[in-house]
């Protein structure tokens, strides 16, 4: 996927990401987010409109963590979707949102819990 940009401020867009979105398929819902610089970390819930979207029965819902890369240039800001099933290479996402989505991928999930475990680790002194 690649990048999204638009005339606003960086509060605006962060508003727009999180607010509810309503699709022809499904309908979305941010149930937690938290800014980690300039990544947007949140859980959605999608609930299928029709069976069969993210092979969810109609009414059904699934939490999936997303990940939302933020730039700013020349007076627009945009934005880089992701989600936990590609893999993002960015680890900041709060350690309490890994319970609150089924595991898309095991290799990632380690990766957070990593960066999550350096943190708590003191340096070592010289």
């Amino acid at each position: 996927m690649g990048w999204y940009f638009s005339r606003q401020t960086r509060d605006q867009l962060i508003r727009e990401l999180i607010e509810p979105q309503e699709g022809e398929n499904a309908r979305s819902e941010v149930i937690a987010h938290a800014l980690r610089g300039n990544v947007l970390w949140s859980v959605a819930r999608i609930t299928a409109k029709q069976a069969g979207f993210m092979k969810l029965a109609a009414g059904d819902s699934i939490n999936v963590i997303r990940c939302d890369l933020l730039q700013g240039s020349g007076g627009e800001w945009g934005h880089k979707p992701l989600d936990e099933s590609m893999h993002p290479y960015y680890y900041s996402c709060p350690l309490r949102y890994l319970d609150m989505a089924p595991v898309q991928s095991p290799e990632w999930r380690e990766g957070v819990l990593a960066h999550h475990a350096r943190r708590r680790t003191p340096a070592a002194v010289a």
